[in-house]
């Protein structure tokens, strides 16, 4: 995928811009160990997936291509943002917790490394959500942040290539307070968790229902709950949709 044309404005300007879909918050966590925490979510523009069911395809879809069908403008979605303007807003909310998400934050990790080290300074502790397929600098390893590492399926419509990258996976399983959280709506998708799990390692192991409505979280979650707790993992639903649908911003 290009770089959007607002990363490309700032490398001519040499300034340390944060490529930003999003700033919202106070909210909760949705998903995964910390689920129901309070929090702020600072939502990142760009990814180099694309999931045909992506919840988010406005940090990423210029053309179309996700089930929505729907071309969104980066001009309007996309905006670079200096740290110290982020970090302002966060620390506004004075929430306990800030979730970094996208769109894939591990694009932009350098860049985030200064924001990162100042909202731990400030006492706030930090969640990472990433798709799993870039390699963590060693600088990013070593903050004490949570990596939410969530590998795409087949189901997701990516070659199997470009999700799923088993050096990114194997260096990630390494950092502080981890979780796998893979995204499921049927128990063939749970054998298809085993078997990367058989084959990389990786540990602990947290199922999501796939879903962007009430209707679909809770009829993928039905599917998929009793096989997952037989299986030995974790089970997580999606709180946020539960609680407020399918709206941006929540």
């Amino acid at each position: 995928m290009s770089r959007p044309t607002v990363l490309a404005e700032e490398d001519r300007r040499n300034q340390p811009l944060i490529v930003v879909n999003e700033i919202f918050g106070p909210t909760v966590q949705g998903e995964g160990p910390a689920a129901g925490r309070r929090c702020g979510f600072l939502r990142l523009g760009g990814c180099n997936l694309s999931c045909s069911w992506c919840d988010t395809p406005y940090t990423w879809d210029w053309k179309g291509v996700s089930d929505t069908g729907v071309a969104h403008d980066p001009r309007k979605e996309l905006v670079g943002r200096p740290v110290e303007e982020i970090l302002g807003e966060l620390l506004a909310m004075q929430v306990p917790l800030v979730v970094v998400s996208g769109g894939e934050p591990m694009t932009q990790q350098e860049r985030l490394l200064p924001l990162l080290r100042a909202l731990l300074d400030h006492g706030v502790s930090v969640e990472i959500e990433t798709n799993g397929t870039v390699v963590p600098s060693d600088e990013i390893v070593e903050l004490a942040v949570r990596f939410n590492v969530s590998p795409k399926l087949a189901h997701s419509g990516d070659p199997e290539h470009r999700r799923i990258k088993p050096a990114a996976l194997r260096k990630l399983q390494g950092t502080n307070g981890v979780a796998f959280k893979f995204v499921c709506r049927s128990t063939e998708d749970l054998a298809d968790v085993a078997e990367l799990q058989n084959r990389i390692g990786f540990e602990p192991v947290w199922i999501m229902p796939e879903g962007r409505n009430e209707h679909e979280v809770v009829g993928n979650l039905r599917m998929i709950a009793a096989e997952t707790v037989r299986r030995g993992w974790n089970l997580t639903t999606r709180l946020h949709v539960l609680a407020w649908g399918d709206k941006r911003g929540v």
